[in-house]
C-alpha cells in the first residue's frame, strides 16, 4: 500500500493473544480442509494484522457479515523467513484466530510485500527454498491464497519477480490449489509497463494467475478516487484481455479493486457513498474481489460502515434497481420538508424546492417516481409534470441549480439511488458524481436544490426518505 497510509503500531494497553508456535504446521490435506472456499464474487478487505487488532476479523465479520479479509503483510525478517511486518510477529502467530473465522465459515489471504516492507523473493534467493517458505505459509495457516504486493522499488526488481514467478509455478505444480493473486498499483489510464511486465512475466513462467487487483488509491492531490477508480478500472480490463488472451467477462472476473476508505494521503476521500457506488459497479460489471485499506486503522473507528458496503457484493444484496418502485415523496431529513415543485408547474426549468408534505390528491408536484435506465443510474420522474428531475446546463460544478425538464438521456439527469444505513437515500449524478442537495442546509421552505459534494452519515441535507 503507500506511503502514509499505514497505521501506527499499538502498544501498552493491548493484551497479547495466543498464538500457535511456528513450529506447528498442519498437513497439506488439513491445510486443504480447513479453507472455506471463495465466492465467485466477495469483499476481503486488509487487516494490517498484530496482536492488537487479530480479534478485529471476529468483530467485522459479527457487525457486517463480512467473511473474508486479506492479511498483511509478510516480509522478509531475513533469507528465506518471513515477518508479519507491522510487529515483527514470527510466521505461526494468528493461527488460532485464522482457524476460528475458517470454522465460522470465512477464510483469509495471506499477503506478501507491501509498500516498504519488500518481498520474500528478494532475501530468499533460491527458487526451491523460496517455494518451500511459500508452501510452509500455506500449510502454517491451513489456506489456499496468496496475494503479492508488489509495488515501489519491488515492482522494478526483475530478478526477484523471475524468481517469484518460478517459484510460485513450482508451487502450483506441486499443490494445484494454490491461488496466487497479485495486487498492483495502477493510473486512470491503467497499469503501468512495470506492472504489465511482471504479469507477462508471470504468465510466462507458468503461473496460474487468480486475480489481479488493483489499487484504486492515491491518484494525486485532490483527485477524484472514485472516478479514477472506474477509469483505471475499465483500461485494466483491456489490458488483462490482451496479456491472458480472454474476453472481457473473463477479465471483469479476474478483477479487484482496493481503495482506502475515507480520507487518502494526498488530499482524497473516499466516501461511504463512493464505496457504495463502487460496489454497484463492482457487481454490475463482475468484478471478483473487492477490498479496502484497512480495516483497523480505517474502519473500525466507523463501525465497520465499508465493510457493511462492501460486503454486499458477497451475499448479493447489490441492488441496481432498489429503489422502492412507483411515486413517493421524498423527505428530506435536516429538515422534514419535502421535495416539490412550486405552483405544480409542469414547465421546463422550474426549480426544485423544499415545501410542507402535502397529502392526498394534492400531492402529486410532491410525487417521484424512479426509472431505471442502466448500471443502477435513472431518472426520477415527478408525477403531475412528467418531468425529470435533471441539473441545469448539465453542469459539474458544485452549487450548480436543481430544475424539471424533458428528459433527452443526457447524464445529467440520471442519478444513482445510494441506500444509506438508516433506509434512507442520496441520489449520486451521473455527469457530475455530485448529490442531489438541499442548498444551505436549512429548514426554511421555498429553498431550492443544488448538487453538491456527497456526504457520509445520514439524517443530512442530502439524504431523503420515502412515503
Amino acid at each position: 500500500m503507500p506511503r502514509g497510509v499505514r497505521k501506527a503500531l499499538i502498544i501498552g494497553t493491548a493484551a497479547v493473544l495466543p498464538a500457535t508456535g511456528a513450529g506447528v504446521v498442519l498437513s497439506a490435506t488439513s491445510a486443504a480442509a480447513a479453507s472455506a472456499a471463495f465466492p465467485a464474487h466477495y469483499s476481503a478487505p486488509y487487516l494490517q494484522i498484530d496482536s492488537s487488532d487479530a480479534s478485529d476479523m471476529a468483530a467485522d465479520m459479527s457487525a457486517s457479515g463480512d467473511a473474508f479479509y486479506t492479511l498483511a503483510f509478510l516480509t522478509p525478517e531475513s533469507g528465506c523467513t518471513p515477518e508479519w511486518e507491522d510487529n515483527g510477529d514470527s510466521l505461526g502467530t494468528f493461527t488460532s484466530q485464522v482457524s476460528s473465522l475458517q470454522a465460522a465459515g470465512g477464510n483469509v489471504i495471506i499477503s506478501f510485500g507491501g509498500e516498504s516492507g519488500g518481498e520474500l523473493a528478494q532475501t530468499c534467493t533460491s527458487v526451491s527454498s523460496l517455494e518451500a517458505a511459500y508452501a510452509k505459509v500455506v500449510s502454517t495457516y491451513g489456506v489456499t491464497r496468496l496475494d503479492f504486493d508488489i509495488e515501489g522499488s519491488v515492482l522494478d526488481d526483475t530478478a526477484s519477480n523471475e524468481r517469484r514467478d518460478e517459484a510460485l509455478a513450482e508451487l502450483q505444480a506441486a499443490d494445484p490449489s494454490v491461488q496466487i493473486d497479485f495486487t498492483l498499483p495502477v493510473d486512470p489510464t491503467g497499469l503501468e509497463s512495470d506492472a504489465t511486465a511482471l504479469l507477462d512475466d508471470a504468465q510466462s513462467k507458468g503461473v496460474d494467475v487468480n486475480l489481479v487487483n488493483i489499487m484504486t488509491m492515491d491518484f494525486g492531490d485532490g483527485q477524484n478516487p472514485l472516478t479514477d477508480a472506474e477509469s483505471g478500472a475499465k483500461a485494466t480490463v483491456s489490458q488483462l484481455e490482451s496479456i491472458y488472451g480472454i474476453d472481457s467477462t473473463q477479465a471483469w472476473n479476474m478483477l479487484g479493486l482496493t481503495p482506502i476508505a475515507g480520507q487518502n494521503d494526498d488530499d482524497e476521500d473516499f466516501t461511504e457513498s463512493d464505496a457504495s457506488t463502487l460496489e454497484s459497479f463492482a457487481a454490475t460489471n463482475g468484478v471478483q474481489e473487492l477490498a479496502f485499506w484497512e480495516v483497523d486503522g480505517y474502519d473500525k473507528p466507523d463501525s465497520y460502515a465499508y465493510s457493511k458496503i462492501f460486503e454486499k457484493i458477497t451475499s448479493g444484496s447489490t441492488s441496481t434497481s432498489g429503489f422502492p418502485s412507483g411515486y413517493h415523496q421524498l423527505v428530506v431529513q435536516n429538515s422534514d420538508l419535502c421535495a416539490d415543485i412550486p405552483d405544480s408547474s409542469t414547465s421546463n426549468g422550474a426549480v426544485i424546492d423544499q415545501a410542507s408534505c402535502e397529502s392526498g390528491s394534492g400531492d402529486v408536484n410532491q410525487e417521484f417516481k424512479f426509472n431505471l435506465v442502466s448500471d443502477g443510474y435513472g431518472e426520477l420522474q415527478d408525477e403531475n409534470s412528467g418531468k425529470d428531475i435533471v441539473v441545469k446546463s448539465a453542469s459539474t460544478a458544485k452549487g450548480a441549480d436543481v430544475i424539471q425538464y424533458t428528459q433527452n438521456g443526457t447524464t445529467n439527469g440520471l442519478w444513482l439511488p445510494v441506500e444509506l444505513s438508516d433506509g434512507t437515500w442520496q441520489f449520486k449524478n451521473e455527469n457530475s458524481g455530485l448529490c442531489l442537495d438541499q442548498t444551505g442546509d436549512v429548514s426554511t421552505t421555498g429553498v431550492q436544490f443544488d448538487q453538491w459534494t456527497c456526504k457520509s452519515g445520514t439524517g443530512s441535507n442530502q439524504d431523503f426518505a420515502t412515503q
